[in-house]
């Protein structure tokens, strides 16, 4: 699938805060930032950045059709469902979400969850473009804002598989 270059190259290093940003609706709320995608000058077909969920939050059961996608857990803890299996997330754990493979990431936990993702071929960029809103680093959280009616052509669009939940 061609890729829509969507904005600037990002550089080479990107330090914490440096990234293409944006809030997630709710139910997972708090925001991602895109490392590394085609759409933003990146290499190939794979698209890397970080997701930040706050206390509560989850990301819906979900798979994806077309695309392995890669978590990993580095600050926070909570768990994550994998096949109706429940497992648990904190720093160090890796999960590998190949596809159809369904899975819920849940914080659980009493602080904000920090996981990096990494989608091959990508795709999840152009989700959290779509359903999010833009985000500053440092911008105070808006209050929980529901998804675009369109979340559900915008997520098969993007290779989502099982969107029934």
């Amino acid at each position: 699938m061609a890729r829509e270059q969507i904005g600037d190259p990002l550089p080479a290093v990107l330090q914490a805060e440096e990234g293409v940003s944006f809030w997630r609706p709710r139910p997972t709320n708090g925001y991602v930032t895109v490392k590394a995608s085609p759409a933003y000058g990146g290499p190939g077909d794979i698209a890397m950045g970080i997701q930040v969920i706050p206390p509560g939050g989850f990301v819906q059961e979900h798979s994806h059709d077309r695309q392995t996608e890669i978590l990993f857990c580095f600050e926070g803890e909570g768990h994550v469902e994998v096949d109706g299996a429940k497992h648990p997330f904190r720093p160090g754990t890796t999960l590998v979400a190949r596809p159809w493979l369904k899975h819920k990431i849940v914080n659980s936990g009493a602080r904000d969850l920090k996981m990096t993702w990494t989608m091959v071929p990508s795709g999840l960029e152009t989700f959290f473009r779509k359903i999010g809103r833009p985000r500053r680093p440092g911008e105070p959280a808006p209050p929980p804002f529901d998804p675009p009616k369109t979340a559900d052509d915008i997520q098969r669009e993007t290779g989502f598989g099982d969107l029934q939940r």
